[in-house]
């Protein structure tokens, strides 16, 4: 069964296309042509030219938009490292099936669709809006062996393909990562640490808000947790499994997927982060289907982002995760392509060039 599943993940990889320099190149002398100096809409140019080259079209269509958030359990939570108890992960779920989070709030604004899917929460759930994939009943504590095996964390990023392929043929084109997991800070931490080499003094932040003492707690929780399971930093599959969350193994396949569909996949904070590290890492090809949302208050996010080659688009102190900054970026998205779009050139509006 285990290589069916490799199997699978290999056939979803070989879709993914080379991007588009041509289409790329072509909307980035069409801005150039726009009545303003170039490169002085800044990031915007950047997106716009970059979507071209994603989708192969010059003015994609990127009216559909979807938020998929994966919720999991994690088992490293009996260590003390979060603020908040396990059972936060089931409510929050049904806070975003009915609605009540800030992600729902920010992507009603954004005219954008929110999917939760739990793919490895800790509990029961049953909602008419669920996505049920539930890969496990939370993963094992990294502290003390391997958090997954390798067969559930390949299922999981299946998953997360699976997903994408499902919204993309109900005609969604640009897609937005967020996450809901107690815990998975601490796990991503762990991930940052072996795939940058950074320490985990550097990778570990405050996660649900925890002082100092819990903080020098969630630190030694990392550490043991790479010294027990000795993750070959080579293998993004061996580090995903052994300190990974399903959850986030879940948005390394929504990753995968979009880069699959031509679709732009637009990152969150630090926990969708570390899954664009791992989906990089397993494959560079996905890369330039990305599109960094925000820099996180959460310690570590800088460094992890430029591990990644990402460049994010705001700064604004945010550290929630749901996928609120990603939403945030589907209104900068929505205004690259109405710029490239919708303004005069030198020529049709009569203005003389420098």
């Amino acid at each position: 069964m285990k290589e069916e599943f490799c199997k699978l993940l290999a056939n979803a990889i070989g879709r993914i296309p080379a991007f588009n320099e041509q289409e790329a190149e072509a909307a980035r002398r069409h801005s150039d042509q726009l009545t303003k100096p170039p490169g002085s809409l800044g990031k915007l140019e950047d997106v716009a030219c970059q979507l071209a080259g994603i989708s192969g079209e010059r003015w994609p269509d990127m009216e559909r938009k979807a938020v998929i958030i994966m919720a999991g359990d994690h088992g490293v939570c009996e260590e003390g490292v979060s603020a908040f108890p396990q059972a936060v992960t089931p409510q929050m779920v049904l806070n975003f099936l009915n609605g009540g989070a800030a992600v729902n709030v920010l992507a009603r604004q954004a005219g954008a669709d929110v999917y939760c899917v739990d793919i490895g929460v800790n509990a029961e759930l049953a909602h008419p809006k669920l996505l049920s994939r539930k890969i496990m009943y939370g993963t094992a504590n990294m502290a003390k062996g391997a958090a997954m095996t390798k067969e559930q964390s390949i299922r999981a990023i299946l998953t997360g393909v699976e997903v994408v392929d499902e919204l993309y043929e109900k005609g969604y084109r640009v897609f937005a990562i967020g996450e809901m997991g107690i815990g998975n800070t601490t796990a991503s931490a762990a991930i940052t640490t072996v795939l940058t080499g950074l320490p985990p003094e550097e990778t570990v932040g405050r996660g649900t808000g925890i002082n100092d003492e819990a903080w020098k707690n969630k630190v030694e929780v990392v550490k043991r947790a790479i010294a027990v399971n000795a993750p070959d930093e080579l293998d993004p599959f061996d580090v995903l499994m052994k300190l990974g969350g399903v959850e986030i193994a879940g948005l390394v396949g929504v990753i995968i997927g979009a880069a699959a569909n031509s679709c732009p996949v637009v990152i969150d904070g630090y926990i969708s982060s570390v899954a664009a590290l791992v989906a990089s890492r397993i494959s560079d090809k996905t890369k330039p289907s990305m599109i960094a949302s925000h820099l996180s208050y959460e310690q570590g996010h800088a460094k992890l982002l430029k591990a990644v080659g990402l460049s994010p688009m705001i700064h604004m102190d945010m550290r929630l995760g749901e996928g609120t900054g990603a939403v945030l970026c589907f209104h900068f998205i929505d205004a690259a392509i109405k710029l490239m779009q919708e303004m005069a050139t030198f020529e049709s509006a009569g203005v003389s060039k420098a």
